[in-house]
C-alpha cells in the first residue's frame, strides 16, 4: 500500500524535493536509450493500456513515486517516437537534445514571458532571438518578432496585422470600431493554401466565401500570371513550402505585383521558410524579403523541442498595434514586453529552448541541418523509384509524395506500413489520388533510418491485401 504524506513538511518534499526529479529523470533516459529501436508507432497493446488512466477524479492526494511510475509505465509505450529517426508522418521535427536539455531548465524556472519585470532573462532572449532569426533568415532590420504556439497562431497574428493596417489605411480602426460596417477587403490565396490560412481567416471575419483563389500549378504553386488585378485592399498570402509537395510560390514575383499597389504580403513559412538559411536552398524563397509579415514553426525544420511558432512582421508597431492590451496594472518600460507581440499575455518562457537551438546550431549548422534532411528526402525518392514506386512530386525540399500501381493498392500499403512499426508516415490526396506523404524532418535520422524504411515500404507494398 502506498504511504500518504503525514505531515505538509512530508508533502512538499515528496512534491518539491530533488527526488521526483531524480525520478522522472532516470525515466526519461530510459526513454532516450530505447528511442531508436522501439516501434515508432505504439503497439495495440500499448493502446489498450492507456485504460489505467480513465479514472474517477481521486478524492486524496496522490504519492509523487506511484504517479510518476505509473506515467512511465503506461504512458512511454503510447507514444509515438516523433523524436527518433523514422517518423514522417508529418511535418514534424524531433528536438534537439541541447535544446530539450535548455527546456527541462527553463521549466524549472517557470517564467511567465509576458513583461520584462516578470522574466528579465526571458525578455533578453526573445530580443536576442529576434535579431539572429531576421539576420538568418535575410529579413529587413527592424523586423519585428513575436513567439507563440505554432505556425497557426502565427499566421492569425499576421494576417491580423495585416488586415488592420490596410484598413487603417483606409481610414477605419479595427481596434476601435471593429468589423461592423468596415470597409472591404479582399483576401488573394493560392488553392493550395494550408488549412490554418483558412482558420485563420475565419477567426479574423474574413471567412471563406468571398476569398479569391488562385489557380495552381502541377506541384501546388500559385500561377502568378493567373492572379487577379490586385489593389491596395489586398491581403495576398503566398507559402514558402507546400505540405504536399514541399513547392514554394514564387514569392518574389507576386510581391512584386502587390508592391506595385501597395497590398499587402503574408508568407505562410511554417516548415520552408528556413530554406532562407542554406545557400543551396535558399533559391527557393528568394524574395521574401519584399513580403510584410511571415508565419514560421521553430519545431519543424529548425528541430526546436514542440510548441514554438514565430510571427515575423516588418512593421513593429503595426504588429504591436494589432496585439495591443493595455491596463493600469501592466507596467510597459523601455525594454522587451513579450506580450506586445502574441495574443497570449501569460505564456511559457519558449525563447530559452529556441535561443539553445539557434546558439548550438549558428548558421553553418542551420544550414547542414536544412541540407541534411532535403538529401534524405531525395534518397527516399531515388530507392523508392528504384524499387518500382511511383514518385509523384518534384523533390525540391524536405516533401516526398509516394504511390503505388493503383489507388486501392497505396491505400493498402500505406496502412500495412503504419501498423508495422518500423516507420510511421500519413496519407494524403495529390492530384485526386491516393499518396503516401513522408516529411523528412528530423536531425536524428540518418541514411540507415532511410534505407530501413524504404525496405519496410517494400514489405508493405508485397504484403498489401486489396480488392
Amino acid at each position: 500500500m502506498i504511504k500518504k504524506p503525514d505531515t505538509q513538511d512530508e508533502m512538499y518534499s515528496q512534491t518539491f524535493g530533488k527526488k521526483p526529479f531524480e525520478q522522472a529523470k532516470s525515466y526519461a533516459y530510459a526513454y532516450m536509450d530505447g528511442i531508436h529501436e522501439r516501434n515508432v508507432f505504439p503497439t495495440d497493446e500499448a493502446v489498450k493500456n492507456l485504460a489505467v488512466f480513465d479514472e474517477p477524479f481521486p478524492a486524496a492526494s496522490s504519492n509523487a513515486a506511484e504517479l510518476l511510475r505509473i506515467l512511465h509505465e503506461y504512458g512511454s509505450p503510447a507514444t509515438v517516437t516523433q523524436t527518433g529517426g523514422r517518423y514522417f508522418g508529418f511535418v514534424t521535427g524531433s528536438s534537439i537534445p541541447t535544446a530539450l536539455a535548455a527546456k527541462w531548465l527553463a521549466d524549472v524556472w517557470d517564467q511567465n514571458a509576458a513583461l520584462y519585470v516578470m522574466s528579465p532573462i526571458n525578455a533578453q532572449l526573445e530580443a536576442t532571438c529576434e535579431k539572429w532569426l531576421v539576420d538568418l533568415l535575410g529579413l529587413p532590420a527592424d523586423t519585428a518578432t513575436g513567439f507563440v504556439t505554432g505556425s497557426s497562431t502565427a499566421n492569425f497574428c499576421g494576417l491580423a496585422a495585416g488586415r488592420n493596417e490596410l484598413l487603417k489605411r483606409q481610414c477605419w480602426d479595427v481596434n476601435v470600431d471593429g468589423l461592423f460596417d468596415a470597409p472591404k477587403l479582399r483576401v488573394v490565396v493560392g488553392g493550395q493554401a494550408h488549412t490554418t490560412i483558412f482558420k485563420a481567416l475565419a477567426l479574423l471575419g474574413l471567412g471563406k466565401s468571398r476569398v479569391e483563389i488562385v489557380p495552381t500549378d502541377s506541384q501546388g504553386r500559385m500561377i502568378a500570371d493567373k492572379m487577379p488585378e490586385l489593389d491596395s485592399r489586398c491581403l495576398v498570402i503566398t507559402q514558402a513550402g507546400n505540405v504536399n509537395s514541399g513547392a514554394f510560390d514564387p514569392i518574389d514575383e507576386i510581391c512584386d505585383r502587390a508592391r506595385r499597389v501597395n497590398a499587402w504580403v503574408h508568407v505562410d513559412g511554417a516548415f520552408g521558410l528556413w530554406a532562407a538559411g542554406s545557400r543551396t536552398k535558399k533559391i527557393l524563397t528568394q524574395g521574401i524579403d519584399k513580403a510584410d509579415s511571415w508565419a514560421v514553426d521553430a519545431h519543424k525544420t529548425l528541430n526546436a523541442p514542440y510548441d514554438c511558432g514565430i510571427i515575423l512582421c516588418k512593421y513593429r508597431e503595426i504588429l504591436i498595434a494589432a496585439m495591443q492590451v493595455t491596463a493600469a496594472y501592466i507596467p510597459h518600460g523601455e525594454q522587451r514586453d513579450g506580450m506586445q507581440y502574441t495574443p497570449e499575455m501569460s505564456r511559457r518562457g519558449r525563447a530559452v529552448e529556441l535561443w539553445a537551438t539557434l546558439k548550438f546550431l549558428g548558421k553553418d549548422g542551420v544550414e547542414e541541418l536544412v541540407d541534411r534532411l532535403c538529401d534524405h528526402a531525395q534518397r527516399f525518392a531515388d530507392n523508392l523509384r528504384a524499387e518500382g514506386f511511383r514518385i509523384l512530386n518534384d523533390v525540391v525540399f524536405n516533401q516526398v509524395l509516394v504511390a503505388c500501381d493503383s489507388p486501392e493498392h497505396t491505400k493498402a500499403t500505406l496502412e500495412n506500413i503504419q501498423k508495422s512499426g518500423e516507420c510511421w508516415c500519413g496519407g494524403s490526396v495529390w492530384n485526386g489520388e491516393p499518396a503516401i506523404r513522408i516529411s523528412v524532418c528530423s536531425w536524428a535520422t540518418t541514411v540507415a533510418d532511410v534505407e530501413r524504411s524504404v525496405a519496410a515500404f517494400v514489405t508493405a507494398r508485397n504484403g498489401a491485401i486489396f480488392p
